[in-house]
């Protein structure tokens, strides 16, 4: 589906005004004074009004979030609109603070009449939207201290390549293997999406396969190019990622995106749909390549966790772990760490040696392997991040500090 095209009859924004809402939930007991006055002393501006009813459109502050190439916008009762940029968050400004009918009426406008009935029911809800030829966001819509409010991520409708993110060149390898499963790790926020949506487009471009991916919900769009890509909303195209997975051998897949591996159902039919000859992309929210391999063992019982050892072992091709640190340029970057696994990582996977990971990872970067802790410390001589930066992402505090002192 092309890039602003509306998917699974989401409303695209612009959209018509949401009539006045109901309250979500009775109105939450007052805090103590002494609270928000913390939480908005770096936030509020000093005789910032707030917003009236009809006063603010939810367009307004998209354009803004795009305009200032912010990573995130938010929305919250008794603030007023917070852009993160650079990873820094702050207010709109010249923007009032938003009361309670007004945090409704901005975010019902990006609902249609199911999605509210959803967040009404479950009190969250993940959705996206198109917002013209602009770009998509991302959005959780949940409830706190009895209000709406919602975090809208933009992701931008260019389709990035792996040159232009500024990752290894190795990672655009991924993209040629013809099995297994490829792991894209880091917490919330570090490009995971983005990075597995360069790779896709790679496979789209160069190849006559056939992509399917399943998502929750779906941030970048993929236009069938050389391939033929299905994309799968959770919610609206299937009812969980593990209800998509136990049928998706039966669709035809060469390619499969897991948008998340969340529980041993969803990380128990990853295993199988790589292991039955299928190129499998994942995500996972671990810091390292041994996070990671633990994570995925871990969840299942003890007494399958050496036959799951013995499956990842064969099918795991590589895992890139990636955060995204402040530059000195401006804007962020990403740092990686690139694990291949190559003999003597599935031996250590195998052994349950993962402690031994990072070992291998220092003696295969002829392979292209490299550490998170060696990938700062370059990108520090290379003046491209500070030092005070790089010790805030480093993973091993005093392996950064040996490499940086040579």
């Amino acid at each position: 589906m092309e890039s602003g095209q509306n998917m699974n009859n989401t409303p695209a924004v612009p959209a018509p005004a949401a009539p006045a809402a109901t309250p979500v939930a009775p109105a939450a007991p007052a805090a103590p004074a002494a609270a928000p006055a913390q939480q908005q002393a770096s936030l509020v501006p000093a005789g910032t009004p707030k917003a009236t009813k009809g006063s603010v459109r939810i367009e307004t502050y998209l354009e803004e979030c795009i305009k200032k190439n912010a990573s995130d916008l938010h929305i919250q009762v008794g603030l007023p609109p917070i852009l993160r940029i650079d990873g820094a968050l702050g207010p709109v400004h010249g923007a009032p603070i938003l009361t309670e009918e007004v945090v409704e009426t901005l975010v019902f406008s990006t609902l249609d009449s199911t999605q509210r009935e959803i967040l009404m029911k479950d009190k969250e809800f993940d959705y996206s939207f198109s917002f013209g030829e602009l770009g998509r966001f991302r959005v959780n819509a949940f409830h706190e201290r009895g209000n709406l409010a919602a975090a809208f991520r933009l992701i931008p409708n260019t389709m990035p390549t792996i040159d232009e993110l500024g990752m290894p060149q190795v990672v655009s390898t991924f993209a040629d293997y013809p099995r297994g499963l490829v792991l894209v790790t880091g917490p919330t926020g570090s490009g995971k999406s983005t990075t597995l949506a360069a790779l896709l487009n790679k496979i789209n471009e160069e190849k006559a396969v056939h992509i399917i991916t399943v998502e929750d919900p779906v941030e970048f769009t993929h236009k069938s190019k050389r391939s033929v890509v299905v994309q799968r909303e959770v919610h609206y195209d299937t009812f969980s990622f593990s209800r998509a997975l136990k049928s998706i051998l039966r669709e035809d897949p060469d390619v499969v995106l897991v948008g998340e591996m969340r529980d041993l159902e969803t990380i128990s039919a990853a295993i199988t749909i790589a292991e039955t000859g299928h190129l499998v992309f994942a995500t996972l929210h671990t810091n390292s390549a041994a996070q990671s391999i633990d994570r995925m063992i871990d969840v299942f019982p003890a007494h399958q966790q050496p036959q799951i050892r013995s499956q990842l072992a064969n099918i795991l091709m590589a895992i890139c772990s990636q955060r995204l640190v402040p530059a000195v340029a401006g804007g962020r970057v990403a740092a990686t760490e690139i694990m291949i696994a190559n003999t003597a990582v599935r031996s250590i996977i195998r052994e349950g040696k993962t402690h031994q990971l990072d070992t291998a990872i220092q003696t295969g970067i002829n392979e292209g392997m490299q550490t998170m802790d060696r990938t700062l410390v370059k990108m520090v001589q290379g003046g491209i991040i500070s030092y005070d930066n790089a010790r805030e992402f480093a993973v091993n505090m005093a392996e950064f500090e040996r490499l940086a002192k040579g």
